[in-house]
C-alpha cells in the first residue's frame, strides 16, 4: 500500500470517502452528511434542520454528519452490514463496495478542530470492514463529548473496542486532559501486529498490547443528541461542527496490501 495524504484540496473524493454514516441501515440519502470543503479542510456540520439518523430504529435519537473511507454491505434484508447497533439488524439499502483507504497496520493521523456544545460529540476511529462478522474491532483515535468540556479541559477517549471480535478485549478510556478542542490537534496511532500506540500532537498518551488483525476503514464524524438535558438551541455551539484538515496513513515496510473483502 502506498502512503496516503489527504488535505481535501481538490474537494471530497467519493472514490475514497462516502459522505453518509453507515448507510446500509437506512440509505445513502437518509444518512447523508452536511459537508463542504474550504481552504482549511472538510467541514462536517449538523444544522438544526438535519434529520435524525435511523429515526424509527435508533434510540436515543441522534443526528450525525460523517465520512467513512470504506463502505460495503450484503443484499437488502440480510444482516451483512457494518457496525449494527442491535442484534438481527437488517440491511435496508444495499451498498456498493468502496475501499478508499483500508489500511492493515501503519501510522494513521487525523488533524481536526471542533465546536461542540454539551449535547454533541466528535470522533475519529478505525473499524473492521465486517466482511466476516468477527472482523469488526475498533481502534479509536479520539472521542470527545461536549459535556466533558470545562475550564480548558476535555475527557479524551481512545483505545480498543472489541465489539464481536473474540480476539480482542475492551480497553477504552476517556482521560481528562488540558486541551482546547477548538484549536487544531493531531490524533494519531502507530498500529503494529498486536500493539497500538496513541499520541496527541506527537506526544505519546497510551498503548494497548492488542490490535485488530485485518484491514479497517476510517470513520470521522460529529454527532448531536437532541434529547440531551444540556442542549441549548440558542447557543452557536449547539450547531456542532468538525473541521478535518488532514488525514495521513504511512504503512509499515512489511504491511499487507490494500485488502479486498473476503466472501462471507
Amino acid at each position: 500500500m502506498s502512503p496516503f495524504d489527504e488535505t481535501f484540496a481538490g474537494g471530497l473524493d467519493t472514490a475514497v470517502w462516502t459522505p453518509s454514516y453507515l448507510p446500509a441501515w437506512s440509505s445513502r440519502a437518509a444518512a447523508a452528511a452536511t459537508w463542504r470543503v474550504a481552504d482549511d479542510g472538510l467541514y462536517l456540520t449538523i444544522p438544526p434542520d438535519q434529520p435524525l439518523w435511523c429515526a424509527d430504529d435508533h434510540h436515543p435519537p441522534l443526528r450525525v454528519s460523517g465520512v467513512q473511507s470504506g463502505n460495503r454491505s450484503g443484499p437488502v434484508g440480510s444482516t451483512d452490514g457494518q457496525q449494527p447497533f442491535r442484534p438481527g439488524q437488517r440491511v435496508r439499502e444495499a451498498q456498493p463496495t468502496v475501499l478508499g483507504l483500508t489500511p492493515h497496520h501503519g501510522t494513521i493521523e487525523v488533524e481536526t478542530r471542533a465546536r461542540i456544545g454539551p449535547s454533541a460529540m466528535f470522533s475519529a476511529w478505525m473499524v473492521g470492514l465486517e466482511d466476516a462478522p468477527e472482523r469488526c474491532g475498533e481502534i479509536c483515535l479520539v472521542e470527545v463529548f461536549g459535556d466533558t468540556l470545562a475550564d480548558g479541559r476535555a475527557a479524551v477517549g481512545s483505545g480498543i473496542k472489541a465489539f464481536r471480535d473474540p480476539a480482542l478485549v475492551e480497553d477504552f478510556v476517556a482521560e481528562p486532559r488540558t486541551l482546547d478542542v477548538t484549536a487544531w490537534h493531531r490524533w494519531s496511532v502507530d498500529w503494529r501486529p498486536g500493539h497500538v500506540a496513541f499520541a496527541i500532537d506527537g506526544e505519546p498518551t497510551r498503548t494497548c498490547d492488542q490490535a485488530p488483525d485485518y484491514p479497517v476503514q476510517l470513520m470521522i464524524a460529529v454527532f448531536d443528541f437532541p434529547e440531551h438535558p444540556g442542549r441549548d438551541s440558542a447557543d452557536p455551539a449547539d450547531v456542532p461542527e468538525l473541521v478535518v484538515r488532514r488525514v495521513r496513513h504511512r504503512p509499515l515496510v512489511d504491511a499487507q496490501p490494500n485488502a479486498r473483502p473476503s466472501p462471507r
